[in-house]
């Protein structure tokens, strides 16, 4: 078997030679991999091409090499990738996956540069998707290919799956979640799964679940000059988000566990958008709508929120007379008009938060190729949210997080990545492959 010091000589370093070309080919296909339907279905073939151009001269379908590609398509023209290095004991197995092929969607005349081709400026390499995720395509695709070529001779099965439509979930039964359902991921199980899909080179051990909610709120419409005859919606919105967040406050307060994690925030309630149907500056509306999100760190149990939230707006229903209001003619009962103020709270699909694993094998592995690749490794944890990877942890993978992009430049205009950014995560790889065969 190969030596650690052997293994991580006969990888290298990432060869710009090649990972910049691929790379200006993906980007090439950035404007027909967005994801926002139903104007914008995105195309993964067209990256799926690329990468199979780079991997079938090493691949036991064409080339007569080691690999075995396995081009998984659930819908035209949106096909998955499982790409296979096997090695020589069963069972024991590590994978790179999460890289997908989509993108989010990007306005060229918002950009100081065509978004849809890579341009270079010294180390930066940019264009829509450099950072979020076809860069992470192309440093998988080279690690993938470099394997291929020099066929070390292997302990573990190395596995990277290259994935359709992960900036969208409202569609399912197209990428990963296929994929597992079919039963094609669940050799992945006996090994750490490492999802490369964040950013600035640490460990991201930890993310937030997601609930967007809308309030909507009825009241009386009526002039402004008789502010005594309406129900103002828009004060009672306001009056009644406050107390909702006192409620959430109270009941779901920082984690113990989240400073374990490093989480930048604790747990959110907020409002982040406002509608009314309209009407003059003299007029008191009808109703209105506030719209936000709860962010939640993966300590807390999304549905355990959904159904307070429901029953904080429930209690204020039945006791809106006892809410705070405004001013002398500010109420939300009016009583010769038998008329009450009332609230309605929905959500939209809601999303779990994770937690990684600090005790798994692929985590140590994970810190200790940072701390001797980038020179420090400081594990982080945000309540922004990654999709998919906690039903993966919930299905018996191990997960752990890491990705080699700018999370400035994450679903920002003008996005871009470093190339030396990129060269540390292929020697990450390259290491973590090296330890786990120790």
């Amino acid at each position: 078997m190969a030596t650690s010091k052997k293994l991580l000589e006969t990888l290298g370093d990432l060869e710009r030679d090649s990972f910049v070309p691929l790379l200006s080919k993906l980007i090439g296909e950035s404007k027909h991999v967005q994801n926002n339907p139903p104007e914008l279905i995105p195309e993964e073939d067209r990256v799926v091409k690329h990468v199979l151009n780079s991997l079938l001269p090493f691949s036991t379908t064409t080339g007569g090499g080691p690999l075995i590609l396995n081009h998984v398509t659930y819908f035209p023209g949106r096909g998955n990738l499982i790409v296979e290095y096997p090695g020589t004991v069963p069972g024991k197995i590590l994978s790179f996956v999460g890289c997908h092929m989509d993108v989010v969607t990007a306005n060229p005349n918002d950009w100081d540069f065509d978004p849809f081709s890579l341009s270079i400026d010294g180390d930066k390499l940019r264009g829509r998707g450099t950072t979020d995720c076809l860069g992470h395509v192309a440093l998988v695709t080279e690690l993938m290919r470099k394997l291929g070529e020099t066929k070390p001779n292997l302990k573990s099965t190395v596995v990277a799956v290259f994935i359709a439509n992960e900036e969208n979930s409202s569609i399912t039964g197209v990428g990963i979640d296929a994929l597992v359902q079919d039963g094609l991921l669940s050799k992945l199980k006996d090994g750490p799964l490492f999802w490369i899909d964040t950013a600035d080179k640490q460990p991201c051990v930890g993310t937030g679940g997601m609930i967007p909610w809308k309030l909507h709120v009825t009241g009386k419409l009526f002039h402004s000059g008789l502010a005594h005859k309406a129900i103002n919606p828009l004060e009672l919105a306001m009056d009644a988000i406050k107390e909702i967040q006192l409620r959430f406050y109270r009941d779901f307060p920082p984690h113990p566990q989240e400073q374990v994690y490093g989480f930048a925030t604790p747990s959110t309630m907020k409002p982040t958008q406002w509608s009314y149907p309209g009407g003059g500056i003299n007029q008191i509306p009808g109703e209105c709508t506030i719209s936000g999100d709860v962010r939640l760190t993966p300590f807390y149990n999304v549905k355990d929120v959904m159904k307070k939230l429901q029953e904080y707006v429930a209690d204020i229903n039945e006791n809106i007379q006892k809410l705070e209001s405004r001013g002398p003619v500010s109420k939300y009962v009016l009583s010769d008009a038998n008329l009450r103020g009332s609230l309605t709270l929905t959500f939209d699909e809601a999303t779990s938060g994770v937690a990684c694993d600090l005790n798994s094998r692929g985590f140590h592995v994970l810190c200790k190729a940072t701390e001797e690749i980038v020179g420090h490794v400081k594990p982080y944890s945000i309540t922004g949210s990654l999709p998919l990877i906690r039903e993966l942890q919930d299905g018996g993978f191990d997960v752990q997080t890491c990705g080699y992009g700018l999370m400035a430049t994450y679903h920002a205009q003008n996005e871009y990545c470093l190339f030396t950014d990129m060269s540390q995560g292929y020697r990450v790889f390259a290491s973590i492959v090296a330890q786990l065969e120790d």
